[in-house]
């Protein structure tokens, strides 16, 4: 005789009993199958679908990023165009005195450190006494001088920085160590 036992664990199962069994664990298989075929194409799609979104993110980054550095400049040329116009007008101006022309020269030069200034472009124009620094300042020469050493003496041409960045260091002389 068989060990098959009845689920309740009193009598045998007949073949048509484990028939039956089988027939339902098998009915039970396939619709897990089913649903587990059914969550791994919604998963499959949702994964497709957040790497086309991620392409996409990426795509739009690399434009604005090709935009920015095409057109980046165009806020600075836009400060600048003033100072263009001062400077054709003035060159315009046929029998202009010497003190017209210092005038002008003056008004064109403050609308060129205006525009720098709002595009954050900023002199470096250390006063004397001041501490050498050598990330903003390219000394030329150090001279003797009655100030404490390695302060600027002179500046012989500002510098100029970007953003905290240096475009280029002013140059000056220091004073010489005693």
């Amino acid at each position: 005789m068989s060990d098959n036992l009845h689920p309740e664990g009193q009598n045998p199962m007949s073949a048509e009993e484990l028939e039956a069994a089988a027939a339902a664990n098998q009915s039970q298989l396939e619709a897990e199958l089913a649903e587990l075929k059914a969550k791994n194409a919604e998963l499959a799609d949702q994964y497709l679908r957040a790497k086309a979104e991620v392409e996409n993110a990426r795509r739009r980054a690399d434009d604005e990023v090709a935009k920015a550095r095409k057109f980046g400049v165009e806020s600075f040329a836009e400060s600048l165009l003033p100072v263009i116009d001062s400077l054709d007008a003035a060159l315009a101006i046929q029998n202009a005195s010497p003190e017209q022309l210092r005038e002008g020269s003056d008004a064109t030069l403050r609308q060129l450190v205006s525009a720098l200034e709002r595009n954050k472009v900023v002199a470096i124009n250390p006063a004397a006494g001041d501490k050498f620094d050598p990330h903003h300042h390219q000394a030329i020469s150090a001279v003797p001088a009655a100030q404490d050493p390695n302060t600027v003496v002179a500046v012989l041409q500002k510098g100029y920085a970007i953003a905290e960045r240096v475009l280029r260091p002013a140059l000056v002389t220091v004073a010489a160590p005693k």
